[in-house]
């Protein structure tokens, strides 16, 4: 299997997944710069008239910095950024946004909620390259059908949205019939980790949580605070707050007035009106990889601790399979 070109040069074999509201122009800048693939949510580019204006900006900052990157910087190019589109019909903005992304060359497009033929023709008519993420066998299938190019592995300890399999039978069961570019997500926060990803069968590791503690990310410094304290016991798996499954740190649960064992789903979901705590503001994920997160620092400086720990995982793993 030859890997498509977009992914053919990156420096570590890792995708940064696309968060939302933490992602943004700056974070998706230095991770290319550094030498691994950037993403961000296309619904991150809100802005008030409706018109794609902010999102156009920041394709636009993104590629004349990238751009200019690689000018000054030619031994070490930049690697190529995605832009995740949520492509289930609630997304009233799905067609403007696919629109802007084709007339922008975004190489890399990331699909999440369902897979549609019609947005994979429109990506590959543009040039780009279409990975969707799953958290099933049956739905990697499904999206392979309808013209995806790779998959997005989510398995269990991811953040955010997160799947319920063991990576090493999810990885297995799709590594069975497909050869493609696949990517794995779930609690991948080290060098060591990605390695791991690897060994299972994927291509490459999907990383998030790490990334909301640097100092690019648009995330609370509160946020980032509960980060270096938590650990994976501090993980909590619910439905509650967007009724599918996600994991979620147990305090900020708790200190909105959420009891994290709650089942049922929140009913201040979607009320904008109220003035209490929101989920997408007030309620943070994180994946059960957390405990590797020390301190904040700068995306290049943590990819750069990552390369560390990846060469050292691949010079132990050749002393232990030497003896």
């Amino acid at each position: 299997m030859t890997l498509p070109i977009q992914l053919q040069s990156l420096r570590l074999p890792l995708i940064a997944a696309p968060m939302y509201i933490v992602s943004n122009p700056e974070l998706v800048i230095a991770q290319c710069q550094a030498g691994i693939v950037g993403s961000v949510p296309a619904l991150n580019a809100r802005d008030k008239d409706g018109e794609g204006i902010m999102l156009e900006a920041w394709l636009r900052r993104i590629t004349e910095a990238l751009d200019a990157w690689n000018q000054s910087n030619p031994d070490t190019p930049a690697a190529p950024y995605a832009v995740n589109q949520i492509v289930h019909k609630s997304n009233e903005r799905l067609e403007r946004d696919i629109e802007i992304c084709a007339r922008w060359k975004v190489p890399i497009w990331i699909t999440s909620l369902g897979a549609r033929e019609d947005v994979n023709a429109m990506a590959h008519d543009a040039g780009a390259i279409v990975l969707h993420d799953i958290i099933s066998n049956r739905f990697a299938r499904k999206a392979i059908e309808k013209g995806a190019d790779g998959l997005i592995a989510v398995a269990a300890g991811a953040g955010g949205h997160t799947g319920a399999q063991s990576p090493f039978a999810l990885v297995q069961e799709i590594r069975q019939w497909f050869d493609g570019p696949l990517a794995l997500s779930g609690a991948i926060s080290t060098g060591a980790s990605l390695l791991g990803a690897q060994a299972t069968g994927a291509d490459f590791g999907y990383m998030g949580t790490p990334f909301i503690a640097t100092a690019e990310a648009n995330a609370a410094p509160a946020y980032q605070d509960m980060l270096r304290r938590a650990q994976a016991q501090d993980i909590v798996t619910t439905a509650a707050v967007t009724g599918v499954n996600g994991n979620y740190l147990s305090e900020s649960l708790t200190d909105t007035g959420v009891d994290p064992a709650t089942t049922g789903q929140l009913s201040l979901l979607g009320d904008k009106s109220s003035s209490g705590p929101k989920p997408w503001r007030d309620i943070w994920s994180a994946g059960q990889g957390v405990g590797a997160i020390t301190d904040v620092v700068p995306a290049a400086e943590l990819i750069a601790r990552i390369a560390r720990e990846y060469d050292a995982a691949v010079a132990r793993l050749a002393t232990v399979t030497a003896a």
